[in-house]
């Protein structure tokens, strides 16, 4: 294919990517590709992962016009009742559901120390083909470490994986923009000939995802992310909008704008007494504490850091939803605390459930239409 014929497969994200739509509060689900997503809970309401099941979450989203889903890369089950150990690989699991989908942005999730640059560009460039324009990367460093023993990679201090991850990055996006042959000497890469064909379909480059927190993290985000995941320091919103806030000013120091996506988990009821009644069954009586304590473990987490009664309520959101946001109520409930998020700058929160095919379903017929009617997201009619 001749240069010209390349460039007339490049299409402006904007008018691809749902990232970039015009909601003010744009929807995604956390963790569909794994074996009862964020909800480390031994209940028997948890569905089994199979590909029927993702692919049914994937096409239910799509049809309401959600902007996102967002894979979790796991190799190895947290804890020792199998939490997320049946999971599917990222890439592959969006070009799948890319083949099943018209709308939603199909993020792959890559543990940087876990594939080639090379690599990583050629699979988010062909998903990028499949879907239309519709793929994300979600770039993560990984933290739990036995998982890099498995691979047989070094886990580098916290610091030093960001240096990797900017290198392992800069080098992707040489691979979707260079048209020659390139050499690149770095620090941990080196590439002689380093060519990719074809590119990604989005032009200038797919859309980016990173969830760092600390300041290299935050810098990362500035600089590369069109959406940066904050964790919302204590579920406090007043302290939460001098996070969001924050994030913005990274970004327009170095002359960006990066969207503020944040997590949540859901539990939607008639009433509130219901809801909050579940979450005790879910996660207090049939938690699955040793997942939780593991993650806690391998996050750097700790009980010194916080008074008990603290310690115990973000164990409680960790179990939940991997700290997520609560939303646990009435579609009112779900739908105000939703409007609150947006009034302190979250661009998007990307949602779990403990079956995520049931919870749509009441989210979709309940709260959308309150978000909807708040002026926080438009109707979606899906394509004929």
């Amino acid at each position: 294919m001749s240069t010209s014929a390349a460039a007339d497969e490049r299409r402006d994200r904007r008018g691809t990517n749902a990232l970039f739509s015009g909601n003010k509060l744009k929807l995604g689900l956390f963790g569909p590709n794994c074996d009862h997503g964020c909800a480390m809970t031994l209940s028997s309401d948890v569905p089994s992962l199979t590909w029927e099941y993702t692919k049914q979450v994937a096409e239910i989203a799509d049809r309401a016009g959600f902007e996102a889903l967002v894979p979790v890369a796991r190799w190895k089950a947290i804890g020792d009742n199998g939490f997320n150990g049946r999971n599917f690989e990222t890439y592959t699991w969006a070009a799948g559901l890319a083949s099943v989908t018209d709308h939603i942005t199909l993020v792959a999730t890559a543990h940087v120390q876990a594939s080639h640059p090379a690599a990583a560009a050629k699979m988010v460039a062909t998903v990028d083909h499949i879907s239309g324009g519709r793929v994300c990367l979600n770039i993560v460093n990984g933290w739990f470490e036995p998982e890099f023993k498995m691979l047989g990679s070094e886990f580098l201090p916290h610091d030093r994986r960001y240096q990797y991850t900017t290198e392992w990055f800069e080098l992707v996006r040489k691979f979707w923009t260079e048209d020659s042959e390139f050499d690149f000497i770095g620090e941990f890469f080196r590439v002689e000939g380093g060519y990719s064909q074809p590119k990604p379909v989005q032009s200038p480059l797919p859309s980016i995802m990173n969830a760092g927190g600390s300041k290299t993290g935050r810098e990362f985000i500035a600089k590369y992310a069109d959406a940066g995941y904050v964790l919302l320091a204590g579920y406090d919103l007043d302290a939460a909008r001098a996070q969001v806030e924050a994030r913005a000013n990274d970004a327009a120091e170095v002359g960006r704008e990066v969207d503020t996506w944040t997590t949540a988990y859901v539990i939607q009821r008639d009433t509130k007494e219901e809801a909050q009644a579940y979450l005790q069954k879910v996660f207090v009586d049939e938690a699955d504490m040793s997942a939780g304590d593991a993650a806690a473990k391998y996050l750097g987490l700790n009980s010194s850091a916080m008074e008990p009664h603290q310690w115990e309520e973000f164990n409680l959101h960790l179990r939940a939803g991997y700290g997520g946001y609560p939303l646990v109520g009435t579609a009112d409930d779900i739908a105000e605390e939703l409007a609150r998020l947006s009034d302190i700058g979250v661009a998007g929160v990307s949602l779990s459930f403990v079956d995520f095919v049931d919870g749509l379903e009441r989210f979709n017929a309940d709260v959308l239409p309150k978000l909807e009617n708040g002026g926080l997201r438009k109707p979606y009619s899906p394509h004929a």
